[in-house]
């Protein structure tokens, strides 16, 4: 299984040429975009690029906001629901009882082949004019599928409230990424509630997506704990800190349902790994360039990585989310020339396909696709995406699931037959019969 670049390098070049054309590269994208972007090695040349949309936040002074308290995440005990809904805390979040419509994890019998698991994931999930959220939970609907959403936690502080945030290595109030209006926190929560009903999961995605230096590379533990429990605060306590006081509450309780997530531009996991651990996680989705293998854990928690797909037409692998298409496609433009945007859509969908056939015609390792709510290129990537869940979903064997879905499968597992499934490459189809005892 050969190992091969994800940005294609051409001619003979010093290797500190190239660290410092990436790192030439790292700064454009930054001042280019506005926009918070990172771009992080692979090794052998290969490169994860990865932005968020919204222009930076300035710091600022209000001493009539305070940072919110701790919230002290760490899950609840489980007790059985007593079929009454209980509003919680200021009226925000409310205990409804078990979500609906979720996988019920078996263990596969003797001879069984795995369910071919394929995980959509969104990453900051905002509501915006786009209304992209609300459609692409019609589109899961349509294909019977359920997702993940990376909830960003300013997504529900409106500007007007940024100084309740309480940065890492930041000044208050700061952060890469916009504010939203008071129209856009209230579309997202109405989309919050209608996804968990769907059966989707609402994971994390921290709160002001800060990459590189002073970002969640380098965070201490406590560092991240802080960024983590100031999450946790505002999904908990939006009503207070906007005022809707005439808005119904989130179905669920943060505490026990957030289980997972996945930090800005992949970085930090290992300090973030150590941090999760009294909020009882149970997987991190910061990983990159793993190729579509069985996942693993890391200190006692699932990783769930973005995976490297044969890149359609190209002697390349690429990273499964949609900002590393557009850097092969346009570089480090969001609008890049509208004569390609048809074939590079059909690149994009095909090399999504390529890794989908390699693990559904093989291993059966579970697929992973990250994306944003974004137009870039015309909005090529989000149709591509759309025709894949379309396609992909409805197959016979294919079970289109959240990464909670996913860990709780894993966890009812034979171990030893989980570690007999990671030995196996992507496309290596078993005897399933000898395999599965």
């Amino acid at each position: 299984m050969a190992e091969t670049d994800l940005v294609p390098q051409t001619g003979a070049e010093p290797r500190s040429a190239r660290k410092e054309r990436k790192e030439r590269r790292k700064a454009q994208n930054r001042k280019r975009l506005g926009i918070g972007a990172a771009v992080v090695a692979l090794g052998g040349g290969a490169a994860y690029a990865f932005t968020v949309g919204g222009s930076a936040g300035s710091a600022g002074h209000d001493a009539s906001f305070a940072a919110p308290a701790s919230s002290n995440g760490a899950k609840k005990p489980e007790e059985p629901w007593d079929g009454k809904v209980k509003v919680l805390g200021d009226g925000s979040t409310s205990n409804t009882g078990p979500q609906p419509g979720q996988l019920k994890p078996e263990k596969l019998k003797p001879g069984e082949k795995p369910p071919q698991f394929v995980v959509f994931s969104w990453d900051g999930a905002l509501e915006g004019d786009d209304h992209l959220f609300s459609h692409f939970r019609q589109v899961a609907k349509d294909s019977k599928a359920h997702m993940t959403f990376f909830l960003t936690g300013i997504y529900l502080l409106p500007d007007g409230k940024k100084m309740l945030y309480r940065p890492p290595q930041h000044a208050q109030g700061a952060s890469a990424i916009s504010y939203p209006t008071v129209p856009h926190v209230k579309t997202t929560l109405e989309q919050l509630r209608g996804a968990w009903a769907d059966g989707d999961e609402i994971g994390s995605h921290f709160n002001g997506h800060f990459c590189g230096p002073k970002g969640g590379g380098d965070w201490s533990v406590d560092e991240w704990k802080s960024e983590i429990d100031q999450q946790y605060s505002f999904m908990k306590n939006w009503k207070t800190n906007t005022g809707f006081t005439k808005e119904a509450p989130l179905p669920f309780d943060p505490d026990r349902e957030m289980v997972g997530g996945r930090a800005p531009c992949l970085e930090g996991q290992k300090n973030l790994l150590t941090a999760v651990k009294p909020y009882g996680w149970r997987y991190d989705a910061s990983s990159s360039g793993d190729f579509q293998m069985w996942p693993s854990k890391q200190q006692d928690i699932w990783n769930f990585p973005l995976q490297l797909v044969p890149l359609q037409g190209k002697e390349s692998q690429v990273l499964s989310m949609d900002f590393n298409f557009l850097y092969n496609q346009s570089g480090d433009s969001t609008q890049g020339d509208p004569t390609k945007f048809a074939s590079w859509q059909a690149q994009t969908r095909m090399s999504y396909l390529n890794g989908f056939n390699r693990v559904y015609n093989g291993s059966r390792a579970p697929m992973f696709i990250g994306n944003h709510f974004e137009d870039w290129n015309g909005g090529i990537y989000m149709k591509a995406v759309e025709d894949v869940m379309r396609d992909v979903c409805p197959r016979q064997e294919v079970r289109c699931v959240s990464f909670r879905e996913l860990a709780d499968w894993l966890d009812v597992q034979d171990p030893k037959v989980l570690a007999q499934l990671r030995m196996l490459d992507p496309a290596q189809a078993p005897d399933w019969k000898k395999l599965i005892k």
